[in-house]
């Protein structure tokens, strides 16, 4: 099976991640069929990906020109059967419940075309629990999207243990098409590659709030401005090699052992959350937050990924 631009894509879900997607393969394209359960959810997400691509012309990522002929390649439904009529690569982007994906796999299994590929954008489900109930296992696959994926680059393409290697391939090929930056990952673990190592700095920087080690501040400040500023271009295993394993192994000799290595959460982030203090949603969570401030640091990561991806268009 091979995809064209005359294929439709289907995308099921039309939040955070669903109608951010759906505005990858538009812009490429491609005619998107994009599902949700309610009307005002679909016309709020055609209305995000309108604001979203004149952001982007706005800032010299495509053309103004463009934007209507995107927006209207993506048709809106309520239906199931109807979103994944015809459609070669479906791709689910709803909540994160297992028992709501499998039961939606295996509807898909039973509706979609037979030679359609079938994607879930889990950012940590395991794949092959998703596709435990559908009988055609093998055209099932992770494609695990971050947020905002119009704008990050990364797909993580993740098989379950029946995915055919012809679905990873394709999968692979079809996500680089759309200027996706695709990797594939060789098993299929809960977290895959990205969140396992971002959760992993993340139970060690609130492990160190906790201990009273620093505060949240002090941790994010120290990240920013220390290895933050390399990773882009230098990432952990690479700079490994460059100072040298033997030097990496006596400092993992020593400092391993008073790292944080519990496998429940931090105290204080259920203490948190039992008191309601979760972060810009209520202005408070390791650090206060008034409007202003929540404003100020969304609007400085947008800039910067916008920046981002302006100067690699370039190249």
């Amino acid at each position: 099976m091979t995809t064209t631009k005359q294929d439709r894509i289907a995308i099921i879900g039309a939040g955070l991640m669903g109608h951010g997607i759906a505005q990858i393969f538009a812009v490429h394209g491609f005619q998107v069929s994009l599902l949700d359960v309610s009307e005002e959810f679909l016309a709020k997400a055609i209305e995000n990906v309108r604001a979203n691509l004149t952001l982007l012309a706005k800032n010299g990522i495509g053309k103004r020109e463009d934007i209507e002929g995107a927006v209207a390649r993506i048709k809106t439904t309520r239906d199931l059967r109807e979103a994944v009529s015809g459609a070669r690569f479906v791709v689910e982007a709803v909540a994160e419940q297992l028992e709501l994906k499998q039961k939606l796999f295996q509807e898909m299994d039973e509706i979609c075309s037979q030679d359609a590929i079938l994607a879930t954008n889990t950012s940590v489900i395991s794949i092959t629990e998703i596709a435990a109930r559908a009988k055609g296992r093998k055209r099932i696959v992770g494609t695990h999207f971050w947020n905002p994926p119009y704008l990050i680059p990364l797909v993580e393409v993740v098989p379950g243990d029946d995915t055919s290697h012809e679905t990873v391939d394709l999968t692979y090929d079809l996500l680089k098409s759309v200027g996706k930056h695709p990797v594939k990952v060789k098993k299929d673990v809960p977290g895959f590659v990205g969140n396992r190592l971002q959760h992993a700095l993340w139970r060690e920087a609130i492990s160190i709030v906790d201990q009273g080690i620093a505060d949240a501040a002090t941790v994010d400040e120290v990240i920013r401005n220390s290895f933050g500023i390399r990773l882009p271009v230098l990432g952990p295993l690479e700079t490994a090699d460059m100072v040298g394993l033997d030097l990496t192994l006596q400092i993992h000799n020593y400092i391993l052992k008073h790292i944080e290595r519990s496998t429940e959460p931090a105290p204080i982030l259920k203490q948190k959350v039992e008191k309601g203090e979760l972060g810009f949603k209520t202005g408070r969570g390791f650090q206060e937050w008034d409007q202003e401030s929540i404003q100020r640091s969304r609007s400085q990561l947008l800039e910067y990924l916008i920046k981002w991806n302006r100067e690699h268009a370039k190249e």
